[in-house]
């Protein structure tokens, strides 16, 4: 075989192979999506309890405005805006009532963000500053204290019987615009509020890919729980 045909028949071994690679990553990729749906599915969702109104007990005068509280089944509570007309008296009782509240999943270029808790103020833009609390997990389709990598939460590190010292618990601050970090982390955190608590998540695609990082497999799928305390646009 001539050295033109072994080097031609070598490159196209070579790129079968790149070939391959690439599709089991895609694959590994998909089916990490896969899970991420299934996990935000199963918390989107949280339950409330609390105390509704059946039957009022108070002295309402003509003219003003109170909010009415009722549920529907036992599941969902709404609230209504009465004007009243004359003054009169009725019967108050409360009852405890539990409901389904759906909480809001934001997604951005390849990440996913659970809001457990809706923040105030401005929202984080792609070159804003944010300080916040965090804890970093090799995520598999849920999420469990041996899979912590990283973590600055002392709740969370004392729970999960992770060593830090106090120096380690200092709120991280970094600006999206100028600090290096994972795409999938900077684009979660885009659009967040002060207060906000949320999960990020995003497939190896968008996490440290190829390249194994401690004790991060490579081409892992990544969640990270995060306490927002600060956001600046400035």
């Amino acid at each position: 075989m001539k050295n033109s045909t072994k080097i031609f028949a070598a490159l196209l071994l070579c790129i079968s192979v790149i070939s391959c690679v690439k599709e089991k990553l895609e694959t590994t990729y998909n089916k990490q999506e896969t899970q991420i749906d299934t996990y935000i599915t199963k918390n989107s969702t949280v339950k409330r309890t609390g105390k509704v109104i059946s039957k009022i007990d108070s002295v309402l005068l003509a003219d003003s405005v109170f909010e009415y509280t009722y549920s529907e089944d036992s599941i969902k509570t709404d609230s209504i805006l009465v004007r009243i007309d004359t003054t009169f008296r009725v019967d108050t009782t409360f009852r405890d009532t539990t409901w389904n509240d759906s909480l809001r999943v934001v997604y951005n270029m390849g990440s996913a963000r659970i809001v457990k808790k809706e923040g105030d103020g401005e929202e984080l833009g792609s070159n804003g500053a944010v300080s916040f609390y965090y804890a970093g997990y090799i995520f598999s389709g849920s999420v469990s204290n041996s899979n912590l990598f990283a973590t600055n939460h002392q709740q969370t590190a004392e729970t999960s019987g992770f060593s830090l010292s106090d120096q380690d618990f200092n709120i991280f601050e970094v600006n999206l615009g100028e600090t290096e970090m994972l795409e999938g982390l900077r684009n979660g955190l885009e659009g967040v509020k002060a207060g906000e608590e949320c999960e990020i998540l995003f497939s190896g695609k968008y996490g440290f890919g190829k390249h194994t990082f401690g004790i991060i497999p490579a081409n892992s799928a990544l969640i990270y729980k995060i306490w927002v305390v600060g956001v600046s646009n400035d």
